[in-house]
């Protein structure tokens, strides 16, 4: 009995032998040449890119198309930041903001009255303007080779143009106490927009 409990021992240590589990190296090598990948650390981004691909592919075929006209750099380089300062100052600067705020300050009824019809049709041009100069300057970038959704001048645009969205619904609810913020939020988008023209700016004069 004893030899035999020393022999079911002796199996039993091999057996465990046999299945230990030995640590795998897992340092790469130095010829291990595969691409790192990256992930956003936001997460805007990443839900952004199915838009992202959509617009570009869109926008692509008009691009190509352009490009084949052979027109002047500057005028591909510089020419939406240009329509667009003049449509920044004229409807936005004078338009909206400085129209907007004669409605509400000047005791003058006939500036009141010529304000209230100027107003709502040069933020609505404005409006008009500023979407169609966004699918321009993404063209732009498209037909110098660029990429469209790599700076924060982009960004801030879109929202720009979202917010001028919610903005345009806030006469409905004046009725409802909305006056003060459509002027306050139109105040800020007109600041907002001064600082997305500074970001074009120094995109324009990185490309």
């Amino acid at each position: 009995r004893t030899n035999q409990a020393a022999i079911r021992t002796t199996k039993v240590a091999a057996c465990q032998r046999t299945f230990v589990r030995r640590p795998i190296s897992v340092r790469a090598s130095a010829d291990d040449k595969r691409p790192e990948i990256k992930l956003q650390s936001t997460a805007l981004p990443l839900l952004a890119i199915p838009a992202a691909e959509g617009i570009t592919a869109a926008l692509t075929p008009a691009a190509d198309y352009f490009r084949t006209l052979d027109l002047p750099e500057p005028l591909v380089h510089w020419g939406h930041p240009g329509n667009m300062m003049v449509v920044l100052l004229a409807m936005g600067g004078y338009g909206a903001l400085y129209l907007g705020w004669q409605i509400r300050t000047s005791s003058d009824g006939a500036v009141v009255a010529k304000a209230k019809d100027m107003h709502p049709k040069l933020a609505a041009g404005m409006t008009f303007f500023f979407a169609l100069g966004a699918s321009g300057g993404m063209m732009s970038l498209l037909m110098q080779g660029k990429p469209i959704f790599e700076s924060a001048h982009v960004w801030t645009g879109l929202g720009g143009l979202a917010l001028l969205a919610v903005q345009a619904t806030l006469p409905a609810f004046f009725a409802q106490g909305a006056r003060d913020a459509h002027a306050y939020l139109g105040t800020a988008l007109m600041g907002l927009f001064l600082v997305h023209a500074a970001l074009g700016l120094q995109l324009g004069f990185s490309i």
